[in-house]
């Protein structure tokens, strides 16, 4: 089974930045698949303008394709800006103002400014301040912060300059009240679904982050299903099918013979789901693994039949669920759990993010962003050279966009909402479930493959549940329940 379980791959299966992401002639968007594509119109949103002749100008936003941002690239305009600011807040006689050294107002935001540049800016640090800027409301100070930050970030420099590139993106969407437009607006404009998990592909390659969740999963269904004869999985977000891969490999080789396995998968793009379960289709054929896939789009569309012992996987996909703090009494969170629960499941497995950002305020959820993704960023850095074209490529279609999210949106725009593995163990007991236990066989497989990576990645058992972790940050957590 440890062999088994590892994974295979399937077979057919620059300077500075620019906020909208420029690269060359062309411009690269993120994506998410969750979200809508729903545009806007008739809207007047404010933008910052990288080229243009206004910093804090309104303009009229007909479709998420007018949507621009961050700031100006002439100091000299910025000063002029920052000017016309000073008179708006403080009236025509700020010239006057200005030069009377009892003028807090303007002097105080300058001390703070100069203080964090010479002689060595710390990234990190002004990029700190730049959130506090914005959460306190102190406009002057934060858009002075984020001309700063235009010029310390790269999408090909260190990994902390690369996160800031995008989480500058965020602040700049936010301070002009635009996170939501300019998530649809990214939405819109997203590659194609084959390019997309091309790059997703990429991801999963060089980082054991996906890897270590569908192991983990795996084999908590293969211990559950080790003497069952008809298995059928539930599959809330089934990608490219990578994780299935090794279970029916693993079930090929079960004394006895395999069981006969049915997945049906909850995706909302049928077409492109089919062509996984015509790829997976394949592959049990060919280890003369009893085969069958379906793909729906709602939970209440699934057929259960008599006989079968029933696995659900979450697998990255729950923390996208609106539950209580966005929708009030209607948790959409809490009623799949409990519906999944009434399916009489004999394991439901979850892998998550080990990361708080479901209900917390601006600024501590974007301090908790800039540690977890400052982890993220520095593992793909030891994998994937600084200037590999791919490697920008899915930082910004795969990660990126979380990024910009965490940060620039609320309600129900805001769909990256990650809770900590304590408060989902709160919600599936909750639901009715009872932990499941952990497979030490599994645990040894995971060992074995984080060897092929760096020995800064660290697997840790605590508390019924694995984690994995780069240094000493939590990044994934897995758990199994019955």
């Amino acid at each position: 089974m440890s062999n088994s379980l590892y994974y295979q791959p399937i077979q057919d299966f620059d300077g500075y930045y620019s906020p909208q992401f420029q690269t060359s002639s062309h411009q690269i968007y993120y994506n998410n698949n969750l979200a809508g594509g729903n545009t806007f119109s008739g809207q007047t949103t404010t933008s910052f303008f990288l080229n243009g002749n206004s910093m804090l100008k309104q303009e009229p936003q007909n479709s998420p394709d007018n949507y621009s941002s961050c700031v100006t690239d002439d100091a000299n305009e910025f000063i002029h800006k920052l000017r016309e600011l000073e008179t708006v807040m403080l009236g025509p006689d700020s010239d006057n103002l200005e030069d009377d050294y009892n003028n807090t107002e303007i002097d105080s935001w300058r001390r703070v400014v100069e203080a964090i540049q010479p002689p060595e800016r710390d990234l990190k640090r002004v990029l700190i301040s730049c959130a506090r800027a914005i959460s306190d409301g102190n406009l002057i100070a934060a858009e002075s912060l984020i001309f700063d930050l235009r010029q310390m970030v790269s999408v090909s420099g260190e990994p902390i300059q690369r996160l800031g590139a995008y989480m500058l993106e965020g602040l700049v969407a936010r301070l002009s009240s635009s996170g939501s437009s300019i998530y649809k607006s990214l939405i819109s404009k997203e590659p194609a679904r084959k390019d997309l998990l091309s790059y997703m592909h990429v991801l999963y390659e060089v980082c054991p982050y996906f890897k270590f969740g569908y192991m983990s999963a795996n084999g908590a269904i293969a211990e559950a299903t080790k003497t069952e004869k008809n298995v059928h999985i539930i599959d809330f977000q089934i990608n490219q099918g990578s994780q299935w891969v090794t279970l029916i490999q693993a079930f090929a080789g079960r004394p006895g013979g395999p069981p006969r396995i049915r997945i049906t998968a909850i995706e909302n793009d049928p077409t492109s789901t089919r062509q996984v379960g015509k790829r997976l289709a394949h592959l049990a054929k060919s280890f003369k693994v009893p085969f069958e896939f379906h793909s729906v789009v709602d939970l209440s569309a699934i057929a259960i039949r008599t006989g079968e012992t029933i696995a659900v996987n979450f697998a990255f996909v729950l923390h996208r669920m609106p539950d209580e703090s966005v929708l009030g009494t209607d948790n959409h969170r809490d009623r799949v759990l409990r519906t999944v629960k009434s399916l009489s499941p004999k394991v439901v497995t979850l892998v998550e993010q080990e990361s708080n950002t479901n209900t917390s305020a601006f600024f501590p959820r974007f301090m908790e962003c800039l540690d977890y993704y400052t982890a993220m960023f520095e593992s793909i850095d030891v994998t994937l050279p600084r200037g590999h074209r791919e490697r920008i490529e899915v930082e910004q279609h795969c990660l990126a966009r979380d990024v910009v999210n965490v940060i620039a949106c609320e309600g129900m725009e805001r769909v990256e909402r990650n809770e900590l593995l304590g408060k989902w163990k709160l919600r599936f007991r909750m639901a009715g479930f009872c932990s499941y236990p952990l497979s030490s066989l599994v645990n040894g497989t995971i060992r074995t493959l984080l060897r092929n990576y760096s020995d800064k990645y660290r697997l840790e058992e605590r508390d019924g549940a694995l984690f994995l972790g780069w240094k000493d940050r939590d990044l994934v957590a897995s758990c199994a329940w019955m």
